[in-house]
């Protein structure tokens, strides 16, 4: 099978703050392994205050801060996947929109987590991953935690709800596992509603026969992956979190501006990028 986006770049965004050492490992690993061309970049805002005399040595020290925060990068890439072929590019902008607009044409873009509370998240100008994680039009890895590479079965993990989204992560884990050579742990949740008419029983049962029916045929297409699905109950997040805590990822599917069958705009996905101790990939519906 080809990957995905088959020439395109992996993205991957460099902090100059120096935080992002896992997801920098994480982006040359999968570079070497699908054998593309890793892409570092480091966004540097533009100030829209230009009234005051120090804007200029700020807005160079900005620059400066970059350039060294892509070399160092570069040299710790090249140190550990010398085959890599790297380009750098400091670009000028807002973190966030600059990653987004890369996404168009990206087979993947990979970030590091600097595990942010959710408030600081929303309030941090730099924050780039719940913005970037929406709004992209690829696959966005956040990697806050290194893959368990040392379990005797190496396993990913996908949540499934039955919507297009959710195809689209299951899509995208098919791939992902028969890339690795590992299993594939389908997991679909159920919520119980606070009030219902439906029998507990009869209500798990429809959650197995969905979940059947969205990894249906998948594996004929790949057959070198070991499939498993399973129903749980409680919240997705406490769940899928659960679930993949010896997983090499996590992937989920992206309703709109992030979703979840139930829930508010991206609660799960959103609770998920700060409570998975493990890679969390993300896909829109239609993943390239």
């Amino acid at each position: 099978m080809t990957d995905i986006a088959e020439g395109r770049d992996l993205v991957v965004g460099i902090d100059p703050t120096g935080t992002g050492e896992l997801a920098l490992a994480w982006a040359v690993d999968e570079a070497n392994r699908r054998k593309v061309r890793l892409r570092l970049v480091t966004a540097v805002p533009l100030r829209h205050d230009t009234q005051h005399v120090d804007d200029g040595p700020h807005q160079a020290a900005l620059q400066h801060a970059g350039k060294d925060a892509l070399k160092k990068a570069a040299v710790w890439a090249d140190a550990r996947h010398p085959d890599v072929e790297l380009t750098l590019d400091l670009l000028a902008g807002a973190p966030a929109p600059v990653l987004c607009k890369l996404s168009r044409h990206a087979r993947m873009v990979i970030l590091g987590s600097r595990h942010l509370s959710r408030v600081h998240e929303a309030l941090d100008d730099g924050a780039v991953v719940l913005p970037v994680t929406a709004r992209a039009q690829c696959p966005v890895v956040v990697v806050g935690d290194a893959e368990h590479v040392t379990q005797e079965s190496a396993h990913l993990v996908v949540g499934v709800d039955g919507s297009e989204p959710s195809k689209a992560a299951i899509d995208l884990a098919f791939r992902e596992a028969s890339l690795r050579g590992c299993a594939l742990r389908a997991i679909s949740v159920w919520h119980a509603p606070a009030f219902s008419f439906q029998e507990d029983a009869a209500a798990r049962q429809a959650q197995r026969r969905m979940l059947s029916e969205a990894v249906a045929g998948w594996s004929e297409q790949y057959p070198d992956v070991a499939l498993t699905h399973e129903v749980s109950a409680g919240h997705p997040v406490e769940v899928l979190a659960q679930a993949a805590e010896h997983a090499l990822a996590l992937i989920v599917g992206r309703r709109g501006n992030g979703g979840y069958t139930g829930m508010r705009l991206g609660s799960v996905v959103h609770g998920l990028l700060h409570r998975a101790h493990c890679p969390v990939i993300t896909t829109p519906t239609a993943p390239r």
